[in-house]
């Protein structure tokens, strides 16, 4: 890989312009995540080009550092074969897919949450007072039932970073390049494309079911999955010709 292609050097100088701008604007980063992060519909953050905005905010350096290495060492490869307007195209598709995929999962389980509120007693009025009431967070109160904390969760928890996208071209260079070998963090030798991601996937998918997560909390697994599901759809149309030869990629380091 000699240079960056033009749409993942444009993408990782908007992310991390966006991440700075964060840092050093007083204030910024709040106002940043209230109007770009991705809110539940019921939240007043709540606006419809949170679904393409989400992917360009991060919450820490780490967070950052991961998804755009992971759009770098990833994502030039498939820019290179497809094309700058196609890759952007797969980039975004999987990004706003990753979003309502979701957001489906969490309108499940907030209705799950809210029917077992309402078995207890509470109205569908009660649980929106409770809601507007920690609207600000808990101050010095947390809520007694924990279905009404996770429900509040769900409604005051956005999302933010570009993984369900990065899921999505991660799954389509596996599909590319299935043999191409990946130098996985504590692994000691490197382990082909297509074993490596289905087990992050299959991690994903159980910490998502669990709620155990070896990534650490606050991850949206089913962002990332649903990122990895609307790429493999998209390549079951798009997937043609081939690029270069597994033998011939470079080893890439994923975490």
């Amino acid at each position: 890989m000699n240079r960056l292609s033009p749409a993942v050097l444009g993408l990782v100088i908007a992310n991390i312009a966006v991440f700075v701008a964060g840092m050093l604007i007083p204030q910024g980063n709040e106002w940043l995540i209230a109007k770009g992060a991705f809110w539940f519909p019921d939240n007043a953050n709540s606006a419809v080009w949170q679904f393409v905005t989400y992917m360009f905010l991060h919450g820490t350096v780490g967070h950052i550092f991961f998804n755009m290495f992971g759009l770098v060492s990833f994502g030039v490869l498939l820019e290179q074969q497809w094309g700058t307007r196609r890759f952007l195209l797969f980039y975004f598709l999987c990004g706003i897919g990753a979003a309502l995929i979701h957001l489906g999962v969490e309108l499940y389980h907030f209705h799950i949450l809210q029917e077992r509120l309402v078995a207890h007693g509470l109205t569908p009025a009660d649980i929106n007072a409770l809601l507007a009431r920690f609207d600000e967070g808990f101050p010095g109160e947390e809520p007694v039932n924990p279905d009404f904390g996770e429900l509040y969760r769900i409604y005051a928890g956005p999302m933010l970073g570009a993984s369900g996208a990065i899921y999505g071209v991660l799954v389509a260079f596996g599909l590319l390049y299935p043999n191409a070998r990946l130098a996985v963090m504590f692994v000691p030798i490197p382990v082909a494309a297509k074993i490596v991601i289905p087990v992050l996937l299959a991690l994903d998918l159980l910490s998502g079911v669990t709620g155990f997560s070896i990534f650490g909390g606050g991850v949206a697994h089913f962002a990332h999955l649903g990122g990895a599901f609307i790429g493999f759809i998209l390549m079951l149309f798009w997937r043609r010709g081939r690029g270069q030869r597994p033998d011939e990629l470079p080893t890439t380091t994923v975490s």
